[in-house]
């Protein structure tokens, strides 16, 4: 190279590094105190459901019933390949995204315009799979959580790495996480996943200090052999005890000062794999922590002794509501569960109709398998959900005007067998199927998708929306009374949330999914949408639709953020 050649080669390093030291910074940027994250900004969305009650509801209402159907494009961003879930996080006019592969991007909300990026190192072959739903946001740190359990302060300003912190339990392989945590007074609360091997440990939420990184607490989500609740897991010893992984992130009370999580199925999916027929504490519970210490201050557990799939580890959200402190929660089956969140006490169940599994008293609140609904392993049974739901992650969100919960479903069945594991160390896993046939439900024939509200004083339904494509996001409510949500077939739309009235509707470049959000910045409102590969996720994702959906295809790429908004 000659020496002019490099002296403009210099000079054009020069000019790239000091362009992206004078706009790879988030600017006049304020911190997010605990008091802040409990009543945030009405233009900031700083938890994965704005609040830390998981409302998943916005006091914003520039957009609505009148002009709603004016939206258009503001600008999109393309996300990594990969699996994609994801909830943007918005401050001060700065959106976080957590893309596949554990890559954390921060841009200009306005506009969409790159500010910084940070690349988790990991092996570039686990890099697609690596999906995180939600990040954190704490002080000046934007909080990742790691498919490797690891949990990583970024400066929320550059990217640049504050502390790298291993919150699995010390000589453990196979933890992880897959969504953000929720953050309590100052401590990042998290639940572990990877819990389904068999080892010589449990499943566990963790508590880790937000400014520092250290690991505060680690609370087992399976009861040990010789503790309270050990014995509803019979006489298997600790090695054979999997599952109740907390997935998914919890809410926080700071009036109570409890967080709440719920827990998945025990591990392996069947009482007969297993190898017992107890409740299995504490599996699709939930699960009130002190975030202080981790101590369990309560549990109720949903479903003892599941032997389906049916996952109670979704959102929690609390609400009060005539004189009532309240904790809902649904799981798979499309049972409504309502319980006092400051004692645990069962309040209320609401059974959508759906389900043929169990019987809920709901006087008492006690659920029995209904006769001929236990199998044995390889004895094929006919069942409602299937393993991947009525209700899974697609969260819920509350409207306080309307006092309705918005519940994106998946009306479905499914015949089956349920498979034996291997009874050793490394051994376990789910268990899983085998003859699978999937299943319209018998009330909604050619329809997989339902759109619910439901009163949560009276129960009733107030109205439904069906589409023969799932839903495929979670629900958002604002102030303006609407409801925003997109399927599987691209679609995203806004309905009247009084009435399920379809005000609007767009489409993206593939599925939607994940959780959209609506945030201002300079007084101007924005929604904004995921689109999520289909590429591996849950059966409700791939399975079901690909078999009974045989017309409809998405594309195997197109990750991206849509943000709309009015002319």
């Amino acid at each position: 190279m000659s020496s002019k050649v490099r002296t403009l080669f210099a000079c054009a390093m020069f000019v790239v590094a000091t362009s992206m030291s004078a706009w790879a910074q988030v600017e006049n940027f304020t911190p997010v105190t605990d008091a802040v994250l409990q009543d945030p900004a009405d233009g900031d969305w700083l938890s994965w459901r704005r609040t830390l009650d998981g409302w998943g509801y916005s006091p914003l209402d520039e957009i609505d019933k009148t002009n709603v159907g004016d939206l258009q494009l503001a600008w999109a961003w393309g996300l990594e390949a990969g699996v994609s879930q994801t909830t943007p996080v918005v401050h001060d006019g700065t959106m976080y995204i957590a893309n596949p592969g554990n890559v954390v991007q921060a841009l200009d909300a306005r506009n969409g315009d790159f500010i910084w990026e940070f690349r988790y190192e990991m092996d570039e072959r686990r890099r697609a799979g690596a999906q995180m739903r939600s990040l954190a946001i704490y002080e000046d740190l934007v909080i990742l959580n790691t498919v490797d359990a690891h949990v990583v302060g970024l400066d929320a300003r550059t990217g640049e790495v504050r502390y790298d912190t291993a919150a699995a339990p010390p000589n453990q392989e196979g933890y992880g996480f897959s969504s953000g945590p929720i953050i309590a007074d100052g401590v990042v609360v998290a639940g572990l996943r990877g819990c389904e091997r068999f080892r010589e440990d449990t499943c566990y939420i963790v508590g880790v200090d937000g400014r520092s990184g250290q690991v505060l607490w680690r609370t087992s989500t399976v009861a040990r052999p010789g503790e309270r609740g050990g014995d509803t897991w019979g006489d298997l010893p600790l090695l054979m005890r999997a599952g109740s992984d907390a997935w998914i992130p919890g809410s926080y009370d700071p009036v109570s000062g409890l967080v709440y999580y719920g827990t998945s199925q025990a591990k392996p999916w069947s009482r007969d794999a297993r190898g017992t027929d107890g409740d299995a504490l504490y599996s699709n519970s939930t699960l009130a922590l002190d975030p202080a210490t981790g101590e369990m201050r309560w549990y109720f557990q949903h479903i003892p002794g599941d032997s389906h799939d049916m996952d109670e580890t979704f959102e929690r959200i609390l609400i009060d509501y005539d004189g009532k402190q309240s904790v809902f929660s649904m799981g798979k089956l499309g049972v409504l569960w309502e319980l006092d969140r400051v004692t645990g006490q069962y309040q209320n169940a609401i059974d959508l109709g759906y389900q043929n599994i169990v019987d809920v008293d709901t006087q008492t609140g006690v659920v029995t398998h209904r006769e001929d609904m236990i199998s044995d392993v390889g004895e094929e049974l006919y069942f409602c959900p299937s393993t991947g739901g009525f209700k899974s992650l697609r969260a819920m969100a509350y409207h306080p005007e309307t006092t309705a919960l918005y519940i994106p479903l998946n009306l479905n069945c499914e015949t089956a067998a349920f498979l034996p594991v291997e009874q050793r160390l490394g051994g376990g896993g789910t268990g899983g199927v085998r003859d699978r046939q999937n299943h319209f439900h018998p009330d909604a024939p050619d329809q997989l998708g339902e759109l619910q509200a439901l009163d949560i004083r009276t129960g009733e339904t107030l109205w439904k929306q069906r589409r023969r494509a799932p839903y495929n996001t979670s629900a958002l409510t604002t102030a303006s009374g609407l409801v925003f949500i997109g399927d599987w077939e691209r679609y995203v739309f806004a309905y009247d949330a009084d009435n399920g009235e379809e005000l609007w509707r767009s489409r993206l470049s593939t599925m939607a999914n994940g959780y959209p959000i609506t945030f201002a910045v300079d007084g101007k409102q924005y929604v904004a949408f995921g689109a999520g590969s289909p590429l591996g996720g849950s059966s409700w994702t791939s399975l079901l639709p690909a078999d009974l959906l045989p017309e409809m295809k998405n594309p195997r790429a197109g990750n991206a953020i849509f943000v709309y908004a009015l002319p």
